[in-house]
């Protein structure tokens, strides 16, 4: 039986990024915890099988919202309506997709904008959006899914990097303001993990060196010393941590899940 300091049950969490990958895995994670999870993603036929799977893990009024995080105004506005239209919210999860890689050099500086528009001011109008809500129902728990570029960039990946620090400062300055309402404030920081994005990143590598795709996957597994990648259920059970009573006191922190690579450098 599950201790109840972890359980979800009578949460509602909205999860960003719902349909695949690292999101997918969180919003099962959150429904099989108990929550009524509002999935959240861009791609209407992810949303449809994301909203079948959460049905069959538990009958809860789960809900999808569609919006494209790449459209600012389009994304202050639908976070906005969704917000009002709940009336409760608990759990926020901001969770987006990378930036290309290259080289920070040879970035255009518009691609910093953009980058910047699509993590920051994402995850900055869906917690406008829900941080009354959760002030009012005296819980909260905000969730950025980042990744150890925060601590330490990773060599390709400069607009992404920039991105993702900049993640890192906005989680412990939103944690000093709204910490006084029994709202927190964290990122998990992913380390290499079976994702789809990981796999393009991968194959992108291996065709600018000129090497096979096994050769470099097991250049990335070398650097860590759990020996293998990340399943994106292992970054979610993290994730179920972080959005229950059992992580009341964890504030502010931007928590590497990686394998122990960081401890490596």
């Amino acid at each position: 039986m599950m201790d109840e300091s972890f359980s979800l049950d009578g949460k509602t969490a909205i999860v960003c990024g719902a349909t695949q990958g690292i999101g997918r895995a969180i919003a099962h994670a959150f429904a099989r915890a108990g929550a009524r999870v509002v999935a959240v993603g861009r791609n209407e036929d992810g949303l449809r099988r994301i909203h079948e799977e959460l049905l069959a893990i538990a009958a809860l009024p789960h809900e999808t919202v569609a919006v494209d995080f790449s459209k600012s105004e389009d994304t202050i506005r639908v976070a906005r309506e969704t917000a009002a239209r709940l009336g409760s919210v608990h759990i926020l999860v901001n969770n987006t997709g990378g930036p290309a890689a290259g080289a920070l050099i040879e970035a255009n500086p518009n691609d910093f904008a953009a980058a910047i528009a699509m993590h920051v001011g994402t995850a900055q109008a869906w917690t406008q959006a829900c941080a009354p809500l959760m002030r009012t129902a005296g819980y909260g728990r905000i969730i950025s899914i980042t990744s150890t570029s925060v601590v330490t960039p990773i060599k390709g990946l400069g607009v992404s990097n920039t991105v993702r620090a900049a993640m890192g400062n906005w989680t412990k300055t939103l944690a000093q303001e709204l910490g006084r309402f029994n709202i927190t404030v964290n990122a998990i920081l992913p380390g290499f993990t079976r994702t789809l994005r990981l796999e393009s990143l991968l194959k992108g590598k291996a065709a600018r060196a000129g090497m096979e795709l096994r050769e470099i996957e097991a250049e990335s597994v070398a650097t860590i010393p759990l020996g293998r990648f990340a399943e994106a259920e292992e970054i979610a059970r993290v994730a179920v941590f972080l959005a229950s009573p059992a992580a009341s006191y964890v504030n502010g922190v931007n928590l590497p899940v990686d394998g122990g690579r960081l401890a490596t450098q």
